[in-house]
């Protein structure tokens, strides 16, 4: 069960926990009905997701054995073969396909049909990534970070929950950052025996754009918390720009350490960030609910 669980890349999930934020920021998480409509929605992207992390391991299975740490993967190493895992990939896809549907027959909601959009462009786009698009210097970053924001899109296309142009932004120029620094410290572990792309990258590059949106992503969050709440007044949304600027920085500190990089590695193997992140998340509960 543990390398099935591994080749679903099922510790990844939390990515799609952004599929929430339209409902926690729009003032109606606990709106029941809302957020079981998301939490189905939710789990039907996490089996589009694994589709595409199962397809992308068998795309690169070969490079993957390079990679000290990728080689372990279920494909790379021959635990589980591409072909069993290429119909595993299949399963989940149309399983996921059924939810939607399902969702939107059982609660009568269009947005099912609007996410279902959304979702297939996240697929389409993340094949085309693996397929070649991954090979192409800033694009491949651009689009990693719009997979994250296509959780947002789709999370509030479920709920009917209009974007702030400000949280598109802050989590464009966040996931920009992430983006980059992941490829920064692929480039300083591996050099390009990984990725192709590699190649065309210089670290200096890498340090200025890994900082460039995280200057960016700081201003557009406080612009956010100040203008992107009409239906709160209070400065607690404010003050929470101090948990966010902790936040940034230790994980660039974290990533400027022995790391690869990758988000969902960084943030569970760093208990200090993922103290305040929880920390963070409940101040904003409170701030927006209380």
């Amino acid at each position: 069960m543990k390398i099935y669980m591994q080749l679903l890349r099922v510790h990844h999930y939390l990515k799609n926990g952004l599929i929430f934020l339209p409902l926690l920021f729009s003032g109606c998480l606990f709106q029941v009905q809302l957020f079981i409509e998301t939490l189905v929605g939710y789990i039907s992207f996490c089996l589009i997701a694994s589709s595409i992390y199962i397809y992308n391991d068998i795309q690169d299975v070969e490079k993957d054995k390079l990679h000290p740490l990728k080689k372990n993967r279920p494909i790379a190493s021959g635990k589980i073969s591409k072909k069993k895992a290429m119909m595993i990939g299949v399963i989940v896809f149309l399983i996921a396909l059924l939810i939607q549907f399902g969702g939107y027959l059982y609660f009568h909601n269009s947005g099912f049909i609007y996410a279902t959009i959304i979702m297939l462009i996240y697929f389409v786009m993340n094949v085309l990534y693996s397929k070649g698009l991954k090979n192409i210097p800033i694009i491949d970053v651009m689009i990693l970070a719009f997979g994250f924001v296509l959780r947002v899109l789709y999370g509030g296309a479920l709920t009917d929950t209009e974007i702030s142009s400000w949280l598109f932004l802050t989590v464009l120029s966040v996931c920009m950052f992430a983006g980059f620094g992941k490829r920064r410290n692929e480039m300083i572990k591996n050099k390009s025996q990984s990725r192709k792309v590699l190649q065309e990258y210089t670290k200096n590059f890498l340090d200025k754009s890994m900082y460039l949106f995280l200057s960016l992503a700081l201003v557009f969050y406080s612009l956010w918390c100040t203008n992107g709440f009409r239906f709160i007044e209070t400065n607690l949304l404010t003050y929470s720009v101090l948990f966010v600027i902790f936040i940034v920085l230790k994980y660039a500190l974290t990533i400027e350490q022995d790391s690869y990089g990758d988000p969902i590695d960084v943030i569970l193997k760093d208990k200090t960030l993922m103290i305040v992140s929880v920390i963070y998340i409940v101040y904003m509960v409170v701030a927006i609910y209380a």
